[in-house]
């Protein structure tokens, strides 16, 4: 884990010289407001624009990782709407097993996470009631259609709901997951809750934004990696 770091820091060092510095800068100011407590679950979206308005949403409230369960539509973002958000994030993709869902579930709950279905429900309370103390969560938000699948809502800790004062029965997926990260991050960030990224994970994340953006980042850095290993021996 030592080599690790040092190497991270090291590369980050190196890399940062082929980026302007305001971009540089940039990075080092945004990753101070990024998040891990709270993480976005999206089964089966299936429009682009609401799938890449959730991920400008994302970024926008400091959220850093989004799962993307895929078991009968294939998640697709939409360049336009999306505005580049996807290139900030980290996207954990689900469709190689036959239940994604459960897959994607017990991941996050072996991560340590308690999964929140955002639904109404018999057990459910307002997101204004919603104890964000109590450790990290990861908030599912269903399809367009039907909302979330039995199995997300049978294998869920808790549930939440987004009060409403009209006729209509819900909210628009992307307004839901603006209106859900608005209200939580905000009282996230009014807390005393150590919900911020630690060093290391800074570091691996301002590693994958300048990948991200240098042209032939690999190339660069393989052979930086190369000269590191070889100081070492």
């Amino acid at each position: 884990m030592g080599h690790n770091n040092s190497l991270n820091k090291k590369l980050i060092e190196h890399l940062s010289q082929f980026v302007f510095e305001r971009r540089f800068n940039l990075f080092n100011e945004v990753i101070k407001y990024r998040t891990r407590y709270v993480t976005v679950v999206l089964e089966d979206i299936f429009q682009a624009q609401n799938a890449s308005a959730v991920l400008r949403t994302c970024d926008c409230m400091g959220v850093q990782d989004v799962h993307v369960i895929e078991n009968r539509n294939k998640f697709n973002v939409d360049s336009e709407v999306d505005m580049g958000a996807s290139k900030w994030l980290t996207l954990k993709r689900y469709n190689s097993k036959e239940n994604n869902t459960l897959e994607a579930i017990n991941n996050l709950r072996k991560n340590g996470y308690r999964i929140v279905a955002t639904t109404p429900h018999t057990n459910d309370c307002s997101i204004k009631d919603f104890d964000i103390t109590k450790g990290k969560f990861a908030l599912l938000f269903g399809t367009e259609l039907t909302g979330l699948s039995k199995n997300a809502l049978d294998n869920a800790d808790e549930f939440v709901r987004i009060p409403m004062y009209g006729f209509t029965e819900s909210y628009n997926i992307s307004v839901s997951v603006a209106l859900t990260l608005y209200e939580l991050t905000s009282r996230l960030r009014e807390s005393e809750i150590d919900y911020l990224l630690s060093n290391s994970e800074r570091d691996e994340i301002i590693l994958d934004w300048l990948r991200a953006t240098i042209r032939n980042a690999h190339l660069i850095e393989k052979r930086f990696v190369e000269d590191f290993d070889k100081h070492l021996m």
